[in-house]
């Protein structure tokens, strides 16, 4: 057993640990604290798929500025509101039921599949093609997402202002 599949082993149980925790976690500035903890653990396993770059923006685009606008709206609508705000699962077997199916579908698809797949090489350094198709076909959708993130940032400073 190889060093990066013992590190696969221990980041996919930290992904899985902090999405369950997600998901069951009654506090809802603890549910994104866990999604950061998952969103972090997704970028590392970017990282042992030798995608630095991809890793960076994990890092930087999702686990450093999506929770940090969520952690602004909670303490921002908590304030407004004047009490803690809970989060309940409501559906939690319909959920646990589907969240079932998907993983036995996955299961099926992964035990037909062969066990020792050689890995491929990889033809270079893959930033600056990622980089061609972000400003090239998937350009609108960058945009986009920038747009999304700087709405998220106005709606906080809306909802922060005083009222005098």
């Amino acid at each position: 057993m190889t060093f990066e599949t013992v590190g696969f082993w221990v980041v996919a149980a930290v992904l899985l640990a902090s999405s369950l925790a997600v998901v069951l976690t009654p506090n809802l500035f603890h549910a994104v604290l866990y999604l950061a903890a998952a969103l972090v653990a997704t970028g590392v396993i970017f990282l042992l798929l030798d995608q630095p770059f991809l890793f960076a923006v994990q890092l930087l685009l999702y686990a450093g500025g999506v929770v940090t606008i969520v952690v602004f709206a909670i303490m921002l609508t908590e304030r407004l509101v004047g009490e803690r705000i809970r989060q309940t699962s409501r559906h939690l077997i319909n959920g646990a039921i589907v969240a079932a199916a998907v993983f036995a579908g996955i299961m099926g698809f992964l035990l037909k599949a062969p066990l020792a797949t050689p890995r491929p090489e990889q033809a270079g350094d893959t930033t600056a093609s990622l980089g061609r198709a972000l400003v090239g076909p998937f350009a609108v959708t960058f945009e986009l997402l920038g747009v999304l993130l700087v709405t998220a940032l106005v709606g906080a400073l809306y909802f922060a202002r005083s009222e005098e």
